[in-house]
């Protein structure tokens, strides 16, 4: 005997396995008695299992392993599968939660930048800007390739709107007219995002073929002390 076992999922499908109902006789010797066994498939336990995990997890907890296989294995690790993978469920059920792999980047972007703290910010302008870029820096510096995925991205996400908001307000605190303080936000965000992924990346050797100009400032081209160039092109930005 055949039984059809079902779990109804919340956008209308039915996931549904076969059960086989086989009777057994109890040990005993002639005449004794049979109890029926209903032996459930592994499958079926499975797509339980996967619908239970997607109604109870969220979306913060993909994210969160999102970005423990950024940290672990950089940009280039992180996919659908190598999540799925992690948290022991399959492709869909992460998919449930964040639609597409451009999807997860963006919210993913959104979590490295949600590390930029805006207490305490100065009350000078120009310094407060200053040190809302001090604070993304680090909050890019903190995962693996954090500046290659918020590069990637253009996240119109709470704490990405958060961030460019006190950005912005210090700029027009400062007296800059609304075009300019625009422009200057993208700027020194521009900057601070190629910097960090220079800083991110494999460090390389410059060869500039006997170019006089470029021969004479070679060793300000190659300078790796980042905090220093950091300071420097914040600074020329918000002079």
């Amino acid at each position: 005997m055949r039984v059809s076992l079902g779990a109804s999922l919340d956008d209308g499908h039915r996931c549904t396995a076969q059960a086989q109902l086989t009777r057994q006789p109890q040990t005993g010797g002639p005449g004794a008695h049979h109890h029926d066994v209903l032996h459930i498939p592994t499958s079926y336990w499975s797509l339980t299992k996967e619908y239970i995990w997607s109604v109870t997890k969220s979306q913060g907890d993909v994210v969160r392993v999102a970005l423990e296989v950024l940290d672990e294995q950089g940009a280039a690790g992180v996919s659908m599968r190598a999540i799925a993978q992690r948290l022991g469920v399959r492709m869909n059920s992460v998919l449930w939660h964040v639609k597409s792999k451009s999807r997860l980047d963006e919210l993913m972007a959104d979590a490295i930048v949600a590390g930029v703290s805006l207490d305490g910010l100065p009350e000078s302008w120009r310094e407060r800007a200053a040190e809302i870029m001090r604070r993304y820096r680090r909050a890019l510096l903190a995962h693996r390739d954090g500046a290659a995925v918020v590069a990637g991205t253009y996240a119109s996400e709470p704490a990405t709107l958060d961030t460019a908001e006190a950005l912005v307000a210090a700029l027009l605190d400062g007296g800059l007219p609304e075009r300019e303080a625009a422009w200057t936000c993208w700027s020194l965000l521009y900057f601070v995002l190629g910097l960090t992924q220079e800083e991110q990346g494999d460090p390389h050797s410059l060869d500039v073929g006997g170019r006089a100009a470029l021969t004479r400032v070679l060793p300000g081209l190659t300078d790796a002390s980042f905090d220093e160039r950091f300071e420097f092109g914040v600074g020329k930005l918000l002079a």
